[in-house]
Protein backbone atom coordinates (compact mmCIF):
# COMPACT_ATOMS: atom_id res chain seq x y z
CA UNK A 1 0.00 0.00 0.00
CA UNK A 2 2.92 2.42 0.66
CA UNK A 3 4.59 1.96 -2.27
CA UNK A 4 0.97 2.41 -4.49
CA UNK A 5 1.06 5.60 -2.52
CA UNK A 6 4.64 6.96 -2.67
CA UNK A 7 4.10 6.07 -6.80
CA UNK A 8 0.59 8.31 -6.88
CA UNK A 9 2.27 10.85 -5.08
CA UNK A 10 5.00 10.93 -8.13
CA UNK A 11 2.39 10.71 -10.79
CA UNK A 12 0.53 13.45 -8.75
CA UNK A 13 3.59 16.07 -9.07
CA UNK A 14 3.95 14.84 -12.70
CA UNK A 15 0.24 15.01 -13.90
CA UNK A 16 0.21 18.55 -12.77
CA UNK A 17 3.28 19.78 -14.70
CA UNK A 18 2.62 17.63 -17.86
CA UNK A 19 -0.89 18.20 -18.22
CA UNK A 20 -0.42 21.75 -18.61
CA UNK A 21 2.49 21.10 -21.63
CA UNK A 22 0.21 18.73 -23.20
CA UNK A 23 -2.16 22.17 -24.02
CA UNK A 24 0.63 24.03 -25.06
CA UNK A 25 0.83 22.36 -28.08
CA UNK A 26 -2.57 24.13 -29.86
CA UNK A 27 -3.05 26.78 -27.19
CA UNK A 28 -4.12 29.08 -29.95
CA UNK A 29 -6.99 27.27 -30.77
CA UNK A 30 -8.26 27.03 -27.05
CA UNK A 31 -11.00 29.96 -25.75
CA UNK A 32 -10.68 31.34 -22.50
CA UNK A 33 -13.99 32.10 -20.90
CA UNK A 34 -12.21 34.29 -18.51
CA UNK A 35 -13.26 33.45 -14.82
CA UNK A 36 -16.94 32.02 -14.37
CA UNK A 37 -19.36 31.63 -11.26
CA UNK A 38 -17.48 28.69 -9.60
CA UNK A 39 -20.64 26.11 -9.11
CA UNK A 40 -24.11 27.31 -10.71
CA UNK A 41 -26.62 24.14 -10.37
CA UNK A 42 -27.96 22.38 -7.66
CA UNK A 43 -27.07 18.49 -7.12
CA UNK A 44 -30.47 15.98 -7.99
CA UNK A 45 -27.89 12.52 -6.58
CA UNK A 46 -26.46 12.28 -3.30
CA UNK A 47 -23.95 9.80 -2.03
CA UNK A 48 -24.99 6.17 -1.37
CA UNK A 49 -28.15 6.61 -3.70
CA UNK A 50 -28.46 4.92 -7.23
CA UNK A 51 -26.55 6.53 -9.95
CA UNK A 52 -29.04 7.80 -12.68
CA UNK A 53 -28.51 5.55 -16.05
CA UNK A 54 -27.59 6.54 -19.42
CA UNK A 55 -27.24 6.17 -22.84
CA UNK A 56 -24.55 8.09 -25.04
CA UNK A 57 -23.10 8.28 -27.94
CA UNK A 58 -19.04 7.91 -27.54
CA UNK A 59 -16.29 9.81 -30.17
CA UNK A 60 -15.16 6.40 -30.48
CA UNK A 61 -19.04 5.38 -32.29
CA UNK A 62 -19.97 2.91 -29.58
CA UNK A 63 -23.37 3.58 -27.61
CA UNK A 64 -22.08 3.73 -23.89
CA UNK A 65 -24.33 2.69 -21.00
CA UNK A 66 -23.98 3.43 -17.38
CA UNK A 67 -25.58 0.13 -16.42
CA UNK A 68 -23.10 -1.81 -19.03
CA UNK A 69 -20.04 -1.79 -16.36
CA UNK A 70 -22.26 -2.64 -13.43
CA UNK A 71 -20.65 -5.62 -11.95
CA UNK A 72 -17.83 -5.13 -13.67
CA UNK A 73 -15.94 -1.83 -12.52
CA UNK A 74 -16.38 0.90 -10.78
CA UNK A 75 -16.65 4.02 -12.54
CA UNK A 76 -15.46 7.37 -12.69
CA UNK A 77 -17.52 9.99 -14.06
CA UNK A 78 -15.94 13.56 -15.46
CA UNK A 79 -18.11 16.14 -16.12
CA UNK A 80 -16.30 19.03 -17.84
CA UNK A 81 -17.65 22.37 -19.24
CA UNK A 82 -16.60 22.49 -23.20
CA UNK A 83 -14.16 21.11 -25.45
CA UNK A 84 -11.38 24.06 -26.60
CA UNK A 85 -11.43 25.16 -23.28
CA UNK A 86 -7.89 25.52 -20.83
CA UNK A 87 -8.93 23.88 -17.73
CA UNK A 88 -10.62 20.95 -19.65
CA UNK A 89 -7.98 20.52 -22.37
CA UNK A 90 -5.54 19.92 -19.41
CA UNK A 91 -7.83 18.09 -17.46
CA UNK A 92 -8.44 15.25 -19.35
CA UNK A 93 -5.42 14.49 -21.11
CA UNK A 94 -3.64 14.54 -17.39
CA UNK A 95 -5.68 11.19 -16.67
CA UNK A 96 -3.73 9.23 -19.48
CA UNK A 97 -0.49 10.02 -17.20
CA UNK A 98 -2.29 8.12 -14.20
CA UNK A 99 -4.08 5.01 -16.34
CA UNK A 100 -2.67 2.19 -14.25
CA UNK A 101 -4.17 3.97 -10.87
CA UNK A 102 -7.76 3.99 -12.41
CA UNK A 103 -6.54 -0.25 -13.54
CA UNK A 104 -5.22 -1.10 -9.71
CA UNK A 105 -9.00 0.02 -8.28
CA UNK A 106 -10.95 -1.78 -11.29
CA UNK A 107 -11.84 1.14 -12.09
CA UNK A 108 -13.01 3.07 -15.70
CA UNK A 109 -13.08 6.71 -16.40
CA UNK A 110 -15.91 7.97 -18.72
CA UNK A 111 -15.31 11.72 -19.91
CA UNK A 112 -18.75 13.35 -20.55
CA UNK A 113 -19.62 17.04 -21.87
CA UNK A 114 -22.35 18.85 -23.69
CA UNK A 115 -20.42 19.19 -27.31
CA UNK A 116 -21.29 17.55 -30.37
CA UNK A 117 -19.49 14.56 -31.24
CA UNK A 118 -17.36 16.27 -34.05
CA UNK A 119 -16.47 18.94 -31.74
CA UNK A 120 -14.85 16.39 -29.45
CA UNK A 121 -13.57 14.12 -32.42
CA UNK A 122 -11.51 16.98 -33.31
CA UNK A 123 -10.77 17.96 -29.48
CA UNK A 124 -9.65 14.90 -28.41
CA UNK A 125 -7.84 14.40 -31.39
CA UNK A 126 -5.40 17.52 -30.74
CA UNK A 127 -4.88 16.40 -26.94
CA UNK A 128 -3.44 12.87 -28.29
CA UNK A 129 -5.33 9.41 -27.82
CA UNK A 130 -6.79 9.66 -24.71
CA UNK A 131 -7.63 5.82 -23.26
CA UNK A 132 -11.10 6.66 -21.67
CA UNK A 133 -14.40 6.47 -23.62
CA UNK A 134 -15.56 10.45 -24.31
CA UNK A 135 -19.40 11.06 -24.75
CA UNK A 136 -21.76 13.29 -25.71
CA UNK A 137 -24.74 14.83 -23.43
CA UNK A 138 -25.35 17.13 -26.42
CA UNK A 139 -28.86 16.00 -27.23
CA UNK A 140 -30.91 16.14 -25.72
CA UNK A 141 -28.74 18.98 -24.37
CA UNK A 142 -27.71 18.30 -21.03
CA UNK A 143 -30.00 15.38 -20.20
CA UNK A 144 -27.42 13.53 -18.53
CA UNK A 145 -26.06 16.41 -16.86
CA UNK A 146 -29.29 17.18 -15.73
CA UNK A 147 -30.13 13.82 -14.68
CA UNK A 148 -27.08 14.14 -12.13
CA UNK A 149 -27.83 18.18 -11.36
CA UNK A 150 -24.61 19.47 -12.72
CA UNK A 151 -26.51 21.33 -15.62
CA UNK A 152 -25.09 25.29 -15.05
CA UNK A 153 -27.65 27.75 -16.16
CA UNK A 154 -25.80 28.76 -19.07
CA UNK A 155 -26.37 25.08 -20.51
CA UNK A 156 -22.34 23.47 -19.93
CA UNK A 157 -22.02 21.01 -17.52
CA UNK A 158 -20.44 21.53 -14.50
CA UNK A 159 -16.89 20.65 -13.30
CA UNK A 160 -17.84 17.58 -11.11
CA UNK A 161 -16.64 14.09 -10.31
CA UNK A 162 -18.78 11.17 -9.18
CA UNK A 163 -17.36 7.72 -8.09
CA UNK A 164 -19.54 4.60 -8.70
CA UNK A 165 -19.48 1.59 -7.38
CA UNK A 166 -19.82 -1.86 -9.45
CA UNK A 167 -23.39 -2.15 -7.97
CA UNK A 168 -24.19 1.47 -9.57
CA UNK A 169 -24.17 3.15 -6.05
CA UNK A 170 -22.70 6.85 -5.75
CA UNK A 171 -19.66 6.97 -3.46
CA UNK A 172 -18.10 10.18 -4.07
CA UNK A 173 -19.10 13.37 -5.81
CA UNK A 174 -16.94 16.24 -6.21
CA UNK A 175 -18.87 19.67 -8.13
CA UNK A 176 -15.41 21.55 -8.50
CA UNK A 177 -14.79 25.36 -8.50
CA UNK A 178 -15.28 25.28 -12.56
CA UNK A 179 -12.16 27.42 -12.92
CA UNK A 180 -10.01 24.39 -11.24
CA UNK A 181 -9.08 21.20 -11.81
CA UNK A 182 -10.01 18.46 -9.18
CA UNK A 183 -7.03 17.26 -7.05
CA UNK A 184 -6.40 14.00 -8.30
CA UNK A 185 -4.94 12.99 -4.98
CA UNK A 186 -8.66 13.54 -3.84
CA UNK A 187 -10.05 11.00 -6.37
CA UNK A 188 -7.20 8.12 -5.75
CA UNK A 189 -8.45 8.05 -1.93
CA UNK A 190 -11.82 7.57 -3.14
CA UNK A 191 -11.20 4.70 -5.11
CA UNK A 192 -8.91 3.40 -2.15
CA UNK A 193 -11.93 2.88 -0.65
CA UNK A 194 -13.52 1.01 -3.12
CA UNK A 195 -10.99 -1.36 -3.70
Amino acid sequence: MKKKIISASILICFFTASAYALSEAYKNNIYNPGELKPIDSVLKVKVGQVAPDFTLKAVSRKIISLKDYYGKKNIVISFVPAAWTPVCSDQWPGYNIVKDIFDNYDSILLGITVDNIPTLYSWTNQMGKLWFEVLSDFWPHGAVAEKFGVLRSDGVAERALFVIDKKGIIRYIDVHNINQRPPLEELIRELEKLD
